[in-house]
């Protein structure tokens, strides 16, 4: 217990003297997803980037209570929201289940620092939920694979570096099978991203086209043709703990209640007071889920129920902050967004 006081005065401290050094716009702006960046290589220097990887690929080894611990502090201080987060949370664990040696030392320490910011390829335009359903190929080539299709809705894609995604390689296999799971660079030859422009403008996703694209067999992750259970390790991290810790909700959950004082308005009390209940609940359930995974257990089909879960704390968070100012709300770069990322 004391090694964790000891690890959360280190983390405060860090972030009390250096987070306002490093103003950082939407990650969604390319202004904004370089000052991210920067960020990212602050925290990777100083060795809170990735804390709970392996020391050889840029993190500290450290505990899951010492990584909840982090998370606590880090959202309490109101530093931002990682640009880094596709390759960090959801690609790196699916590498450290099914990478080779050699991507986990040539991928992971660009990823940590900020060096190569990675897209989401998952959806489709006739494949979002339904992922098997995907009709983009990968053929087989001389030392590598031909990569063609469309991607859409991939998040960091106008400004990132590298993608990874399913593709179909045996056309003959059944759908859950026949896929693929790849890496590729966002700059290759036959790789041409459309942004998409959100209603306020910004362009943080993106489509992509993948016309022949090479990529190495080297980039391959897991079995050819076994693609879907590497990626069910992705999908289980993009839905359970790792992208959406706790203190990402009960940080905005204790501002709402601060907020709520100042405007003493009765008739958002109970959704206040709501909000900042479940995001407690929430943070109880993820230290039994660091438990059981200090056991030596895993994340499983629960995954999925906790993605639900956040995902309707996190609009019911975003909703009651709307309403709380009104109409000043809806102005770009209020207070609520600061209250909220």
């Amino acid at each position: 217990m004391i090694e964790v006081q000891t690890f959360r005065a280190e983390v405060r401290d860090f972030l009390a003297a250096n987070r306002d050094k490093f103003p950082t716009k939407s990650y969604d702006t390319l202004e904004g997803f370089e000052q991210h960046r920067v960020w990212d290589k602050v925290l990777y220097d100083a060795g809170l980037s990735v804390i709970a990887w392996p020391k050889e690929y840029g993190g500290r080894d450290a505990t899951m209570l010492q990584w909840v611990v982090y998370e606590e502090e880090y959202f309490k201080s109101g530093a931002p929201g990682r640009a880094s987060a596709n390759g960090t949370a959801m690609l790196a664990p699916t590498l450290f289940a099914h990478g080779t040696k050699e991507q986990l030392e040539r991928v992971l320490p660009k990823m940590a620092s900020g060096e190569e910011i990675w897209a989401q390829a998952w959806s489709e335009p006739e494949s979002g939920s339904d992922l098997a359903s995907l009709r983009s190929t990968a053929t087989k080539v001389d030392g590598g694979w031909k990569l063609n299709g469309q991607k859409i809705w991939s998040s960091r894609a106008p400004f990132g570096e590298r993608g990874f995604g399913l593709f179909r390689s045996d056309p003959e296999a059944q759908r859950h099978k026949g896929l693929t799971y790849f890496m590729f660079d966002l700059k290759a030859e036959g790789i041409t991203v459309r942004p998409i422009a959100q209603l306020g403008g910004e362009t943080g996703f993106g489509e992509i086209f993948l016309d022949d694209v090479f990529v190495p067999d080297e980039d391959v992750i897991g079995q050819v043709h076994g693609g879907w259970t590497a990626a069910m390790s992705t999908s289980s991290n993009e839905r359970g703990m790792s992208l959406r810790s706790p203190a990402r909700f009960v940080a905005p959950a204790e501002r709402l209640v601060a907020q709520w004082k100042v405007d003493q308005n009765p008739a958002y009390a109970e959704r206040v007071a709501d909000a900042w209940i479940k995001a407690q609940a929430y943070r109880l359930h993820t230290f039994g889920t660091v438990t059981r995974l200090a056991n030596g257990g895993e994340l499983g089909a629960e995954s999925s129920v906790t993605k639900v879960f956040w995902s309707d704390l996190d609009v019911a968070l975003h909703q009651t902050a709307l309403d709380l100012r009104g109409a000043d709300a809806e102005l770009y770069d209020h207070w609520t967004e600061g209250l909220l990322f």
